[in-house]
């Protein structure tokens, strides 16, 4: 716990020229890292998808880190690559894996793409325009052009997808403490719920896993009511099987699953499916 609070306060020891971005000295350290070995990654004949699998298994090791973007005051774009969530993770190795393919090594080219990929409209607008709810990252990412979800077209069926956790427990979120926030995100859950969506129950997977790749988004779908996602990772063969490249608060790290995706899902009662998504080439 003391060290969690203490990397957080670190956040506040480097902040980039744009004075939106939060960054530390350790994390920015490790991005010019990711930028260098971008230079010397090869390209050519690599898949979007290879790349990414490439790329993520950079970060394999690195601590599993909650809540590093709950940050005090103002909304800030936070770049942090020494602790990684499920969902940060996953943003940052599709930024590192655009800019490979664009060919763009700066790290102000980084914190665009990061930006592009984590707020509603491309930009940092405050606190509700952050994508919290991860069903509403991938249509509105799929809507950028960045993404495209493959699930009702490799079997999916509809999903029920109302999410209203974040409205209804404000306490569990230090910006909600101001009403406008409050109505902004009840704005957008109403859109989401509006939505039709897909996912693959867990019990089809292992039959449906063939027409999955290596590079894929997996977004794992919850029979919790009121939640859409619990958990996002990368989908990656390992043994003949499609295992998830994910940040785990299991294993508190980045890691490949011991267990092949159909029956890491079966463990988790809480887990009822996923959907998929394919980065596309920019």
């Amino acid at each position: 716990m003391m060290k969690t609070y203490l990397l957080l306060l670190s956040f506040f020891s480097f902040i980039s020229l744009n004075a939106q971005t939060v960054c530390t000295a350790e994390s920015r350290e490790v991005v010019d890292q990711s930028l260098e070995k971008l230079k010397s990654l090869d390209t050519q004949g690599k898949s979007t998808n290879e790349l990414a699998i490439e790329i993520g298994q950079w970060f394999l090791g690195t601590e599993y880190v909650a809540k590093t973007l709950e940050l005090p005051g103002p909304e800030k774009l936070v770049i942090n690559l020494v602790g990684l969530d499920c969902t940060t993770y996953l943003e940052s190795v599709i930024a590192l894996t655009r800019l490979a393919k664009l060919e763009e090594y700066s790290f102000e080219a980084f914190e665009r793409e990061l930006e592009l990929i984590r707020y509603r409209s491309g930009k940092n607008e405050g606190y509700p325009s952050r994508l919290h709810y991860f069903s509403d990252w991938m249509f509105t990412n799929g809507e950028k052009g960045l993404f495209s979800d493959i699930t009702e077209q490799i079997g999916g069926e509809p999903y029920e997808n109302k999410p209203g956790f974040m409205s209804a427990n404000p306490q569990f979120y230090p910006q909600l403490s101001e009403p406008e926030n409050v109505e902004e995100i009840k704005k957008a859950e109403a859109i989401i719920a509006n939505r039709d969506y897909f996912f693959i129950p867990k019990e089809k997977v292992a039959e449906l896993e063939n027409q999955i790749e290596s590079g894929d988004l997996i977004a794992i779908t919850t029979s919790i009511d009121n939640l859409d996602m619990v958990h996002v990772g990368f989908a990656i063969e390992h043994q003949d099987r499609i295992h998830l490249l994910h940040a785990s608060s299991g294993s508190m790290e980045v890691e490949i699953s011991e267990l092949p995706l159909s029956d890491y899902l079966a463990r988790n009662k809480k887990q009822s499916g996923i959907m998929v998504s394919k980065i596309l080439t920019p």
